[in-house]
Order: structure tokens, then sequence, then C-alpha cells
């Protein structure tokens, strides 16, 4: 399959397009710096279409101009994208669209499925808004797939690796009490959901890209602490996260159980279901 990937610089979209280009598809990297006229002659080529495009969440404080930032490069990219979708002949007839567990909002222990209505909040309101623009791709015959996606561990990049220096020094810890969830997700399985959803015709709607052993932050950092040989008991205080990124550190401080009921019903085989072997497999390399 000839597959164009929007986003593929970043963490996930690198790691996609290595395995989809070893597998034998091609893939055609989609950047901001390319020319948006000619969308619609290159789209007309691809089978499928992964758009993984969006200004980084956690960063610079969520001031109007960023939220802006965030906004027009999700929900105005994607509705750009299905524009250009609808003029291309022939259409692909697959988008695969990020998302994001932020679709929940601050849910506690609430067991969260894809059938969750979503939840409060700008980061929620921007997911919802996200998919909908996606799913404007459905009234051209295209079959649209959502991932909602936690946070994606991985061995070069991500979460994972702001993590390591501090928890390799016995400094690290749970964010706050801990108590709240922390969906988390091995790179190796979303690049191999993202590749199962362009292929298999029955997958459509939300996907919880998130492995189905839920941990809360406290035991995500004891995890790590026993993946490193490391005591991980110091919290970060949430005053600190707050005064470093704002109204941004609330999505560090929000709980999402989030489970990949619909993957699982799907028959998908998590190859890092536990998060131990998960963490051993990266943190140890």
């Amino acid at each position: 399959m000839r597959v164009l990937v929007a986003g593929a610089s970043g963490l996930i979209g690198g790691a996609l397009s290595a395995a989809a280009t070893s597998a034998g598809d091609e893939v055609v990297r989609w950047g901001r710096s390319d020319r948006r006229e000619e969308l619609p002659r290159v789209l007309a080529g691809c089978g499928g279409v992964v758009n993984l495009a969006g200004a980084p969440i956690l960063g610079p404080r969520w001031t109007e101009a960023r939220r802006l930032v965030l906004r027009r490069s999700r929900v105005e990219w994607t509705a750009a994208l299905v524009e250009a979708m609808a003029a291309a002949n022939p259409r692909p007839q697959v988008l695969v669209n990020a998302s994001a567990v932020g679709y929940y909002g601050d849910r506690g222990a609430e067991a969260l499925t894809e059938d969750a209505p979503p939840g409060e909040g700008f980061l929620a309101g921007l997911c919802r808004d996200w998919e909908a623009a996606a799913r404007g791709a459905e009234a051209l015959g295209v079959r649209v797939v959502c991932l909602r996606t936690g946070v994606v561990l991985a061995r070069n990049g991500g979460a994972l690796q702001q993590m390591l220096p501090a928890f390799r020094l016995g400094l690290g810890g749970p964010i706050g009490d801990g108590r709240q969830y922390f969906p988390w997700i091995h790179l190796d399985d979303e690049v191999a959901i993202i590749r199962a959803a362009l292929g298999n015709a029955q997958w459509r709607g939300p996907l919880n890209a998130a492995a189905p052993e839920a941990v809360t932050s406290r035991e995500f950092a004891r995890a790590l602490g026993r993946a490193l040989h490391r005591p991980a008991i110091l919290p970060t205080p949430r005053a600190a996260l707050r005064l470093l990124y704002g109204d941004a550190a609330s999505v560090l401080f929000a709980s999402q159980r989030v489970l990949p009921a619909a993957l699982t019903a799907g028959g998908f085989a998590f190859r890092y279901p536990r998060l131990d072997a998960a963490l051993t497999d990266l943190a140890a390399s």
C-alpha cells in the first residue's frame, strides 16, 4: 500500500514510516512545509492516510495564542486534509487519525471504553473537535479510525526519555499523590495498531490505543524503579509542575483509566500488555 503519513518526523511517525517501509509499503512523508495545493494530487496515489500532525501539547504555557496553535495544527489541518481528500481522484480508502486519551478529561477511576462520553476542559474539547474533523471523511466514503492514544513509551524520545535521568539517579517518583491513572502504550504496539487499522476493513471509529494493564502514576513510578533497580518514591509536587507549565500541567494530573475494549474485541494481540515487560525492554536499552 502507498501511505501518506502526516507528522512523519515525530516519534510515532518516524517509527511507523520505518516499519511500513521494511514491510514493503511505500511511504509518502508530508510535512508542514509542503505545499497544500499539491495535496490532492499526492493523495490520489495513496491507498491510506495516517494523520499524526500536531504541535506538542506539553511545552509552552497554554496562552490564548498557544491554544490557537494547538487547534490550528490539529483541527484546522485535519479539516484541510479531508478537503484535499474530497478533491483527490481516486480517493484514499482509509484515514487513520491521531487523537488522545485527553478526550475523556479527568475521570478518576471510572473505566473508560470507547463508548464513554467526552470529558470537560480544553484538551477534551480539542480532541472532540479533532475527531469530528477527521470523521468528515466518512461522507466521502473513506473509512475513518481515530486513535485515542495514551502516553507512548519509547527508547529514544517521548515521555520516558524525559523521565529516565531523574529515575536513574534515584530521584524519580509519582506525580503528586500518584493516585491518578496513567494510560500508556509501548511504541511497538502503537505502530502495530496503526498498521492493523490501515489494513483491517472492520476497524472504524474510535480506538483506545492504550495497554490493557491500567496503572496509576504511583504504580508506574514503582515499575520504572524496578526496571532500573532504583528507588522511586520522591513525588513531583503539583505546585512545581503548575509553576513550570501553567494550565498545561492539567495533562499530567488528569486520571484516565482507559481500557482498549475495541482492540480486544477486534482480536489485537499486544506485544507488551504488561508494564514491567515494556519498561524492562525500554529502560534497560
